[in-house]
């Protein structure tokens, strides 16, 4: 959709509304307060400015966003303006995707990569951002790195987190050679002694990278605050499947019904970010693309607890 044709829309609508939790069944106890949250690569394809983005999420009715550092920087405008703009949305700043290599084995990479961290975590404060995805950038292709370096440096990272007041969430990506599952993750954060040591899971790679879903209900509401919310079709099979076939949640073959049950004993408040790829949802309206990605997450987890 052409630039100035989505911002013609967007000015047609008011501020979201932040989302109560809700009562699935007259009489249930079962009540949902999952918090539900856009990654705004979903929208990436339109190439909206960070301010149509907000508008997106704001009018589709979510209650947060999940920015890439990407959209933060290319906005040049004061970014107390993106703050306000939240606000009036009712959206909060659950977490913010960032790709500094701060796990390389090369030092002086990693140096230049917590000096990137420190940059971009004043920046999502910035904003009133709580989170900063902290993925195996840069040695997702690499030579295995050993899990007990890896725990060294993430502690820096995390010790970085302390002083600009922001949770770096060990992300493992599926396809990487190195942190590509649940477990690993787990041990690093277990092993840093780090009292907010948490990781970023995601559906796709959990599948992805072979961890499966049994190990969710060992977690912690520590150990997971947020995870990428999405689904993946039964072919490609998963040697082959890639970021661009990711669905909508219940749309694909995932055992979503155990994965929220499991997540909701685990963190009753758990942010779902609804995280996509998929270039056949950006042949409509980005607000439609939107609004039925939190459509479909809703009736995911209705499914699963009722």
């Amino acid at each position: 959709m052409h630039a100035d044709k989505t911002r013609r829309r967007f000015l047609q609508f008011g501020c979201g509304v932040a989302i109560a939790p809700r009562v699935f069944a007259q009489g249930s106890p079962v009540i949902d307060r999952f918090r539900y949250c856009l990654n705004t690569a979903t929208l990436q394809g339109y190439k909206l400015s960070l301010p149509e983005m907000i508008d997106a999420a704001g009018t589709a009715g979510y209650n947060a966003i999940e920015p890439w550092l990407t959209a933060i920087t290319a906005y040049t405008g004061p970014l107390g303006d993106i703050r306000k703009r939240l606000s009036d949305h009712g959206l909060t700043v659950e977490s913010a995707i960032a790709f500094a290599q701060w796990i390389v084995d090369d030092p002086a990479k990693r140096a230049a990569a917590l000096e990137q961290m420190r940059r971009e975590m004043d920046l999502v404060t910035q904003i009133g951002g709580r989170r900063i995805a902290a993925p195996p950038a840069g040695a997702n292709n690499a030579a295995p790195i050993e899990l007990s370096a890896i725990v060294e440096r993430y502690r820096a990272v995390l010790e970085l987190g302390d002083r600009m007041a922001v949770v770096p969430e060990l992300e493992f990506w599926g396809p990487s050679t190195n942190l590509n599952r649940l477990s690993q993750a787990m041990f690093v954060v277990l092993e840093t002694g780090h009292p907010k040591a948490c990781v970023l899971a995601d559906v796709y790679h959990l599948y992805k990278g072979g961890s499966g879903f049994a190990g969710l209900p060992q977690l912690s509401a520590q150990a997971i605050q947020v995870i990428h919310m999405n689904d993946y079709p039964a072919d490609p099979p998963r040697d082959r499947i890639a970021d661009r076939d990711r669905v909508y949640p219940g749309d694909g073959v995932a055992p979503l019904k155990q994965i929220l049950r499991d997540l909701r004993r685990v963190n009753p408040e758990l942010v779902l970010s609804l995280e996509l790829f998929n270039a056949n949802y950006w042949k409509t309206d980005p607000l439609d693309t939107a609004k039925t990605g939190l459509t479909k997450m809703k009736q995911a987890v209705r499914s699963a607890l009722t």
